[in-house]
């Protein structure tokens, strides 16, 4: 079952960076749609990845 939903969300990262890419072409409306889907789910991401997780002062120890 977790295959199943790895290879999905696989197939659609690999299409929205193909739309990304087509788009930036000139590609269809949707891709443009699509792409800035994706763009902005990245970015989402990072920002998640930029904030600091749990409480704590940050540090790992005193030098």
């Amino acid at each position: 079952m977790i295959l199943i939903f790895l290879s999905a969300l696989l197939l659609l990262v690999v299409g929205g960076c193909a739309c990304v890419v087509w788009a930036a072409r000139g590609g269809p409306r949707w891709t443009r749609g699509v792409s800035r889907a994706t763009l902005l789910a990245g970015e989402l991401m990072r920002d998640a990845n930029r904030r600091p997780r749990g409480g704590g002062s940050g540090g790992g120890g005193d030098d």
